[in-house]
């Protein structure tokens, strides 16, 4: 079963799926967005860059986790990328929606231990690296891997949201990141393994109460219900059951568990995309529901889920 917090996913506005993707010449801003090089300057260079700069002996450029990135010194800010991967915020004192953002960048910045650095971009003050990097609404977040610009987002996300893409740029990067320890979810996953389900629930849905997006507390409550339901059980008797009579939707859901729980979610799954192809209305209804069920334990990148998801629209549409 996949670890949902260590197989992050790239979902959202503006944001393209990163798990997959490595900087390319495609990714770069297309020329006619950059501006004309000032005389003295080798045409197509960044703004003030200072050809050979070394990272951390400039204003603005530091070993720390946070840094003031001007267009004086962005060309040594692109070398820094090379080494390690840098996610440059653009924002503006008189944006609200940034003064949200920002924050959460530079605790998150803050916690993954220097493996990224955060480059702000005030926008007023370097208004042609807005201009290279295509900026049309602010905050917009870019990520700059071996020197080269890969897409980000625009907008205010939730902080989970942002640590997915964070990861994902990291993965793109080569980076080998792990999970940050969460003493609430180690409570919570301790609880399940000694089988103390109530207090594991407990534990799962007060971190959902806090984070609704948190993959992790999902997965643990969604197996919180699953060994409920088998509970009891007999897993040679209950399967024999299903097999005996393929119509009845209690025994099925119950078999597709005990697959689920003995390393056989494929077989789980397709067997409650069949019913949910032979049951109509409430029934159906049920069975679905069932299904998603068992989605959430393996959680979102699954490549066994991300296949039956596929399935199952087939199945209802």
């Amino acid at each position: 079963m996949s670890d949902p917090r260590t197989t992050p996913s790239i979902f959202t506005r503006g944001a393209v799926d990163l798990s997959a993707l490595r900087p390319s010449a495609a990714a770069k801003p297309a020329a006619p967005s950059r501006p004309a090089a000032p005389a003295g300057e080798a045409p197509g260079a960044v703004p003030g860059g200072a050809p050979g700069a070394v990272p951390g002996t400039i204003p603005g450029v530091t070993p720390e986790t946070v840094i003031d990135v001007t267009e004086a010194d962005f060309q040594s800010v692109m070398e820094l990328s090379v080494t390690t991967p840098v996610l440059l915020d653009f924002w503006a004192d008189w944006c609200d929606p940034c003064k949200k953002l920002s924050p959460v960048l530079e605790k998150l910045a803050a916690e993954y231990g220097g493996t990224w650095i955060l480059g702000k971009v005030n926008v007023d003050l370097n208004p042609r690296l807005a201009q290279v990097f295509r900026v049309q609404g602010i905050p917009q977040v870019t990520a700059l891997i071996g020197g080269q610009p890969v897409e980000g987002f625009s907008g205010v996300l939730a902080e989970s949201q942002v640590r997915q893409y964070i990861d994902a740029v990291l993965k793109a990067a080569g980076v080998s990141v792990a999970a940050p320890e969460d003493p609430r979810l180690d409570a919570a996953d301790d609880a399940l393994m000694t089988g103390d389900l109530d207090a594991a629930e407990a534990a799962y849905r007060k971190i959902l109460a806090e984070s609704p997006a948190d993959a992790a507390a999902e997965s643990g409550l969604a197996q919180v219900e699953l060994y409920r339901r088998i509970s009891g059980v007999d897993p040679e008797t209950a399967l024999a059951k299903a097999d005996a009579d393929p119509e009845d939707l209690q025994a099925q859901r119950i078999a597709a568990d005990i697959e689920v729980l003995s390393g056989q979610a494929d077989r789980a799954y397709s067997r409650l995309v069949a019913l949910v192809k032979r049951t109509a209305g409430d029934e159906r209804d049920v069975v679905r529901k069932h299904l998603l069920s068992l989605f959430a334990v393996a959680g979102p990148d699954d490549p066994a889920v991300a296949d039956a998801r596929r399935a199952l629209a087939r199945a209802l549409f």
